[in-house]
């Protein structure tokens, strides 16, 4: 005799695959190998009943405002396809090509735009990633635009901007294998802007050095003062 059909939310199923496998699922961690066919669909609609709910408790009257009347479908459709895509989403397809040439020369790509979200209050975060890298004979060498799809991923998902560039550079680190890298990240953070203290001007820089920008002072001030010559 077949079970009885259960009315558990996808997201319960998705939670107990998760903690079944003791797999982290914190909001910047990307969980698209736990979701099965058809699940991402039944999580939009979740998403949407309970933003729906959201707004009643806002006091907002969704049935006679025209303006809100379709917004919890658009929040889920934009916090799952769009903004936080890289927490459902599989990571992008990347060609790696052999360092044939065995170059050995500073190459830095930037800026890449990146758009991401403060974890704390969801809103924007909008800014520029460089990168450097140091390969060697046995690096790997990817596409152009693969350093913009990459970051991407990562960032579409709720971040604090110090995890973010870590978890960028441990990607490129196991992509590219160099003998240094170096990310830098300028952004905006729209939790001060629009919220809080409101300031409209702090933005925050921070970087992540590995290898040989972290070893040699002289590979990370070529770096750095190229970045602000750039600038």
């Amino acid at each position: 005799m077949s079970e009885p059909p259960t009315d558990e939310p996808v997201s319960a199923k998705i939670r107990a695959r998760l903690r079944k496998s003791k797999k982290r699922f914190h909001a910047n961690d990307n969980i698209a190998a736990f979701l099965e066919p058809g699940e991402l669909e039944a999580l939009l609609a979740e998403v949407e009943g309970k933003f729906k709910g959201v707004l009643e408790s806002l006091v907002i009257d969704t049935e006679s405002d025209h303006n809100t009347q379709d917004t919890a479908k658009r929040v889920a459709k934009m916090y799952l396809t769009e903004v936080f895509r890289g927490r459902y989403a599989a990571p992008p397809p990347v060609t790696e090509f052999p360092n044939a040439e065995s170059l050995n020369e500073l190459m830095i790509v930037g800026p890449i735009t990146i758009r991401s979200a403060c974890s704390h209050h969801f809103c924007p975060i909008m800014g520029k990633l460089w990168v450097g890298l140091m390969p060697n004979e046995h690096s790997n060498l990817i596409g152009l635009s693969k350093y913009s799809r990459l970051a991407e991923w990562v960032m579409s998902r709720p971040q604090i901007q110090e995890e973010a560039i870590t978890q960028m550079a441990d990607l490129l680190m196991e992509k590219v294998r160099p003998d240094g890298l170096a990310v830098v990240m300028e952004a905006d953070h729209f939790c001060m802007h629009w919220r809080g203290v409101k300031d409209n001007e702090t933005m925050m820089i921070n970087s992540v050095m590995r290898g040989s920008f972290l070893k040699d002072h002289h590979l990370r001030s070529e770096f750095l003062s190229l970045l602000k010559h750039r600038s």
